[in-house]
């Protein structure tokens, strides 16, 4: 039973060309941190015309990016949000949360921006509106681990089912339980396996980032679901103090995990700083990025902690 524990022209169109500037600048100059302001939607054309690219006349101001953890426990953002600002003049705050946290900002329009990994639970804020120019950013993997000596046999396993199973019936197995991706994900598996959760030994819930949770889980010799990129930077001890836990179970179809960058809809959220949102959305799969992202500490682990998919198909992911 589960417990908790604790992203030449006409007049007419130089008129209409000196509103869009108008507002761009607006925009850069809007508050930062107090409550949102309430000014009406911009129009369609408006929208269409401010769509900075990285490579545009710095914008300042500042944003909101509503995350995932991994993106910040791995490091990666601390590469990428200083070459954002240096690029653009943007001043970036990041919210790193749970996916399902993130998506909620989304919603409430706290967040201009969001990054993250559950693309089925997207789908929802797609469709109602709150997310818009969503563009696929990169993908890596889920890993299953545990404690070394490994006592639900999970690395003689070669099915990820089996595996599954294994670990239910030994436990303890440490859940995020917090709506977070790699919690979705979780749920998911449980579900594709015909376990039933509440069936899993000692299945205990932190409610915390996959930080803590691996933390957690190392103290408590348990098992867990982990993004790969997260694991690694623990693991090497880049954070503190290594991780004892080993990668037990990995490379099935089911552990793809796969990250987008959306833009809050700013016809829908009136206080989403828009031109910043773009640039920060444009920037993440501008090629240099890209390169950034696929290199991140790939010679220091041995291993991509992330593979950079701008321009390529959802569909022609896969975990190798």
């Amino acid at each position: 039973m589960s417990k908790r524990l604790l992203t030449p022209l006409s007049r007419g169109r130089l008129a209409a060309c000196a509103v869009v500037v108008a507002a761009w600048a607006l925009a850069a100059c809007g508050g930062d941190d107090g409550a949102r302001p309430t000014a009406s939607a911009p129009s369609s054309a408006t929208v269409a015309a401010q769509s900075p690219t990285p490579e545009s006349t710095k914008i300042g101001g500042s944003m909101i990016l509503a995350t995932t953890t991994s993106t910040q426990d791995s490091g990666l953002l601390d590469v990428l949000v200083p070459l954002f600002q240096k690029q653009t003049g943007i001043e970036t705050k990041v919210i790193a949360v749970g996916t399902g946290a993130a998506l909620t900002m989304a919603e409430k329009g706290d967040a201009d921006a969001v990054l993250v990994h559950a693309p089925a639970s997207e789908k929802k804020y797609v469709d109602q509106g709150d997310l818009i120019e969503g563009k696929l950013v990169m993908h890596n993997d889920f890993i299953l681990v545990g404690p070394a000596s490994d006592p639900a046999g999970v690395k003689k396993i070669k099915d990820l089912n089996a595996a599954l199973a294994a670990i239910a019936a030994t436990g303890p197995f440490i859940s995020r339980g917090d709506a977070s991706g790699t919690n979705t994900a979780e749920l998911n598996l449980w579900k594709a396996a015909g376990i039933d959760v509440k069936s899993v030994k000692n299945r205990e819930e932190t409610g915390q980032g996959m930080g803590a949770t691996l933390n957690i889980a190392d103290q408590k010799r348990g098992y867990t679901l982990t993004d790969r990129a997260t694991y690694l930077a623990l693991k090497k001890g880049t954070s503190g103090k290594a991780l004892g836990l080993e990668n037990v179970f990995e490379k099935a179809a089911p552990l793809l995990n796969i990250y987008h960058v959306y833009v809050v809809n700013p016809a829908r959220h009136s206080g989403v700083k828009e031109a910043q949102a773009r640039a920060f959305n444009a920037f993440m799969v501008a090629p240099e990025t890209q390169k950034l992202i696929g290199d991140f500490k790939k010679a220091e682990y041995g291993e991509a902690l992330f593979i950079a998919d701008a321009g390529k198909k959802e569909s022609d992911l896969a975990v190798k």
